[in-house]
């Protein structure tokens, strides 16, 4: 999943990113709210959840919450603030927050209230919310655990595949996972899973790419994730595996 991080404060910017980094988030994070508007404004990028501070040089959290809502654009997002009077709540969320934490606050809740809006989210496709209680997301044949990083892989005759993923062996099937049966391109893969501005070799998304079929044990078979030439990749999933 990708996550934008808006918040001037360095020590906590980085916190947050580190944190959420170990959680297997791609992180893009923002110190100015200008940049980061700018960055939504563009709408290459999807995200998945935002965490904006309140008080932002250039536009505010509050001006980012409004500009998605009259958008129409239901990015779930988490307010960060130090103002914790009541009348001070009731704006950010009627500005468009889901949710609202105050400074200074413990990881532990931060990462809980995300979970807590990922369970509310809604993707925009299929339907795929991870189950948030045990913090899974299963399509089809597969089953990505967020707590093991471990993929559990059914086979027709009810055979069970427990692998072990590395983080970014897990994002990348996770984003395969998110858009099941669609051919995802190179610079797709690269703009969700690589942080903005850290630009990888050439090379990397195929390798990337091998490496999770080796992990997979298709090393000479692309019966799962399938190489569409001079296109992009597909994760290939039964219809009636995602609708059953």
């Amino acid at each position: 999943m990708r996550l934008i991080l808006v918040e001037d404060e360095t020590d906590l910017g980085a916190a947050i990113k580190q944190v959420l980094s170990h959680e297997a988030y791609v992180v893009d994070w923002f110190l100015d709210g200008t940049q980061a508007w700018q960055s939504l404004k563009d709408g290459s990028t999807e995200y998945t959840l935002g965490i904006f501070d309140w008080m932002l040089p250039g536009v505010s959290g509050i001006e980012l919450c409004k500009w998605l809502r009259s958008r129409q654009l239901t990015l779930p997002v988490l307010m960060l603030t130090a103002k914790d009077r009541m009348e001070e709540k009731i704006i950010g969320l009627d500005s468009g927050a889901d949710d609202y934490i105050v400074k200074p606050f413990d990881m532990a809740e931060l990462l809980a209230r995300l979970r807590a809006l990922q369970r509310r989210a809604a993707y925009t496709g299929i339907s795929v919310i991870p189950q948030v209680q045990t913090r899974r997301l299963q399509i089809g044949c597969l089953t990505l655990n967020y707590n093991t990083h471990e993929l559990t892989r059914l086979y027709p005759n009810g055979e069970k595949q427990i692998l072990t993923l590395t983080i970014k062996e897990f994002q990348l099937l996770e984003y395969f996972m998110r858009h099941p049966n669609q051919i995802i391109n190179r610079d797709q893969i690269i703009n969700q899973l690589w942080e903005i501005g850290a630009a990888p070799v050439s090379n990397v998304v195929a390798a990337q790419i091998r490496l999770l079929r080796r992990k997979l044990g298709e090393e000479d078979s692309e019966a799962l994730i399938e190489t569409i030439y001079g296109v992009g990749y597909r994760l290939n999933i039964p219809v009636t595996e995602i609708n059953s």
